[in-house]
């Protein structure tokens, strides 16, 4: 799939995103403290570690799952083996719907391959039936984005600007 976008100050607060920017400034002015670069790596360390608990939270099994973070560009890298196209990119969502994340660099494999989904940025006022009605030309036919975005989703009204949902191939 490659490099997803995504928005970064949009989605769940899993790490201190603001402290890593801070220790990735002090870096920046001071590029041979040891003592900053060492609180760098244990920052984007953690934050790898929280996203990865949050994927697993989710039931999104994956063979060999591993996550990265990198605070001074904002990018996960995620690899592994998903068992489907779905949970492929069910990971990628949780990967990109953290706060501070600004880009996801996909290298998951897929044991079984499928049609890719289309992805969608909500915007203020968007509601599952709109989305559907734009993207399936049909407003009835929004619990099928629910589903394909279950469990990041527990309710078909809970969605916020900046979340970046699947919306599947239409059956």
């Amino acid at each position: 799939m490659g490099l997803i976008a995504f928005i970064k100050n949009a989605g769940e607060k899993l790490f201190g995103h603001k402290e890593v920017e801070q220790a990735q400034t002090q870096v920046a002015a001071k590029p041979d403290d040891s003592a900053a670069q060492a609180r760098v790596e244990e920052l984007n360390a953690k934050a790898g570690s929280a996203i990865l608990a949050y994927i697993q939270t989710q039931n999104l099994g994956a063979d060999d799952l591993a996550v990265a973070f990198d605070g001074a560009t904002g990018a996960v890298t995620v690899s592994g083996t998903a068992p489907d196209q779905a949970t492929r990119e069910k990971i990628v969502l949780c990967c990109g719907n953290v706060q501070g994340v600004e880009s996801v660099n996909d290298d998951l494999a897929v044991a079984e391959a499928a049609d890719e989904a289309e992805y969608y940025t909500v915007v203020s006022g968007d509601t599952l039936s709109k989305i559907s009605r734009d993207s399936y030309g049909d407003a009835n036919k929004y619990m099928a984005i629910f589903e394909a975005n279950k469990p990041m989703l527990s309710h078909p009204d809970k969605i916020y600007p900046g979340q970046v949902l699947r919306i599947p191939p239409q059956a």
